[in-house]
């Protein structure tokens, strides 16, 4: 059995930023990204590749969690166009009609649910594989080998602990030390001066976390055109840096309450389902869409 977990978050702006038409409630309420999302779960659902039966869906409600204590420029909810902070309920409300578990984060993040997931799930008896659907690269720190990999919906691309190696040159356990040294402007991690991703890249290839990394970039084997600088930064920022890598480490002790078999997918609460159809208005297909993924 293969286990489904999707990043709600990225699915919500993912679809509120789409070319497709507005969608507004009866109560004249924007619905538009809260109805993609769900449109996105029916075609997961119905694939006939992906074929879920066990799934979850993990939410940031609100884009806030324990990493704003430890760093004031950590990303929050400012800046989200106001339609969109407006459904971070009803898209929960609506995915939970349609019968899939899920997580709303509060003092976490999704990510850190995701991670928790993955790490309990693919030890589980009867787990072939957990396929995270996200192209966030920050889950590239949970990739294990063809137990735990990446789906990238969006551009049809599997992410597995080999490609990403191939690709990127990046072990998993070396993701968070990535993040910390290049910066990740979507999290509001800055990163140190003079990091870009190549030069890191060929760092970590040979020292794959900060401690291991020698003072001197004299002593550096492989070393990047910029050592010199990359090196003075890290030296002059180095407290900075192992800051950035708490913040980028996914966390994998979230108190999520599910067992496995509370993720199996048994098709909708049809009820509530109908109810939340009429509710939001002009999406009586998508009941033709359930009826054909149960």
């Amino acid at each position: 059995m293969r286990v489904h977990l999707v990043d709600g978050t990225y699915e919500l702006f993912r679809a509120h930023f789409a070319k497709r038409p507005p969608h507004t409630s009866p109560q004249g309420k924007d619905l538009k990204a809260t109805v993609g999302v769900v449109q996105s779960l029916l075609t997961l659902l119905l694939d006939p590749q992906e074929k879920p039966t066990h799934l979850a869906v993990a939410f940031d409600n609100p884009i806030v969690s324990f990493r704003n204590q430890l760093f004031d420029g950590y990303k929050t909810d400012d800046g989200i166009p106001p339609e969109l902070r407006a459904q971070f309920d009803d898209v929960e409300t609506a995915v939970r009609a349609l019968g899939v578990t899920v997580w709303s984060m509060k003092d976490f993040e999704a990510d850190d649910a995701l991670a928790t997931a993955a790490a309990r799930y693919s030890k589980a008896k009867g787990v072939t594989q957990v396929r995270i659907l996200t192209p966030d690269k920050d889950l590239g720190q949970c990739l294990e080998g063809e137990a735990v990999v990446q789906v990238d919906r969006m551009r049809q691309k599997l992410i597995t602990e080999a490609t990403q190696k191939a690709d990127k040159g990046l072990s998993p356990s070396s993701v968070p030390d990535f993040l910390a040294l290049v910066g990740d402007t979507a999290d509001g991690i800055p990163g140190l001066d003079g990091w870009g991703e190549k030069g890191t890249a060929q760092v970590l290839a040979h020292y794959p976390h900060l401690e291991d990394i020698p003072r001197s970039s004299a002593q550096w084997k492989d070393a990047p055109r910029a050592a010199e600088k990359m090196s003075a930064a890290l030296e002059a920022h180095r407290d900075d840096a192992v800051l950035y890598r708490t913040l980028a480490t996914l966390r994998r002790d979230v108190p999520l309450a599910e067992s496995l078999a509370d993720l199996q997918w048994k098709g909708p609460d049809a009820k509530r389902f109908e109810a939340w159809v009429a509710e939001v208005g002009g999406s009586e297909s998508l009941l033709e869409r359930v009826r054909a993924a149960r």
